[in-house]
C-alpha cells in the first residue's frame, strides 16, 4: 500500500506529539506472576476526509458468563501460545474480530502501559494496549465476537463535558463509575483507563486526571 497515507497520519500535530511522548515515556511493562494471564488491545487510528484522525472501538456482543459482554471495548484478547509476544496478541486478535489487516494496511506505534482489572471477581490478567496507525479506507467485517464497530474523532475524546461519573450495571448491582460518553455509548472500566493514558500522551488528559502523570512516574 502507499506509504504517504500512513505517513500523512504520522505527521498530523497530535500524533507526532503522541509518537515524541512515547519515544520520552516508553510504556510500562508489568512482571507477570503465575497464574496471571497476558492479554493485548489495539487502539486504530485513521485520518477522517478532513485529516483529523479517530480511533475505532467496538461494542462486544453478549455471551453467558462473559465478563466483558456488551462492553464498549477496543479488539483484542488473550495471548495464546502460537504468539510470539503481545503485539503478534493486538494485531491478530484485531484481524480475528474486525477483518482489519495491520500487517498489511498499517503500522504500530507502540504501546501504554500495561494495566489489570480492578474487579477482584476476575481472574488475575495483564493486557498490555498497542496503538496503530491504519488507511482510511479499510473495511470492517465484525466477528460473532463484536456486535458494532464505530469510530471516534479524537476531538470528541477530548471534550471535557464527554468525561465524567456514571451509573453502570455490573453483575445485577449497579456501580459509580468514571467514564466517557460518546452518543448512546458509555465507555468505562479498563478500556475508560485506557483512553485516559492515550489522552495523556496526546497531552490532553480529561478532567480528573494529573497534567502532570507521565513526569511524575519518571
Amino acid at each position: 500500500m502507499p506509504q504517504s497515507e500512513l505517513d500523512a497520519l504520522a505527521a498530523h500535530p497530535l500524533i507526532a506529539r503522541f509518537v515524541r511522548t512515547l519515544a520520552e515515556h516508553p510504556g510500562r511493562k508489568i512482571t507477570p506472576e503465575s497464574p496471571t494471564r497476558l492479554a493485548a488491545i489495539l487502539l486504530i487510528l485513521r485520518a477522517q476526509q478532513d485529516g483529523e484522525p479517530e480511533v475505532l472501538m467496538i461494542k462486544r456482543a453478549e455471551f453467558e458468563g462473559d465478563p466483558w459482554s456488551g462492553h464498549i471495548a477496543f479488539p483484542g484478547g488473550r495471548m495464546e501460545p502460537g504468539d510470539s509476544d503481545l503485539s503478534v496478541t493486538a494485531v491478530r486478535e484485531t484481524w480475528e474480530e474486525t477483518a482489519i489487516d495491520i500487517t498489511r494496511d498499517g503500522r504500530l506505534l507502540g504501546h501504554l502501559d500495561d494495566l489489570s482489572p480492578r474487579s477482584p471477581l476476575l481472574a488475575p490478567i495483564i493486557i498490555r494496549p498497542f496503538v496503530a496507525l491504519v488507511r482510511n479506507d479499510v473495511t470492517i467485517v465484525p466477528s460473532h465476537e463484536v456486535a458494532s464497530a464505530f469510530w471516534v474523532p479524537i476531538s470528541a475524546l477530548r471534550e471535557e463535558a464527554a468525561w465524567g461519573m456514571g451509573l453502570v450495571h455490573v453483575r445485577g448491582g449497579s456501580r459509580n463509575v468514571s467514564t466517557f460518553q460518546h452518543g448512546e455509548h458509555t465507555v468505562w472500566g479498563l478500556t475508560e483507563r485506557v483512553l485516559r493514558q492515550f489522552l495523556t500522551y496526546l497531552g490532553t488528559p480529561p478532567i480528573g486526571e494529573s497534567r502532570d502523570e507521565l513526569a511524575d512516574r519518571h
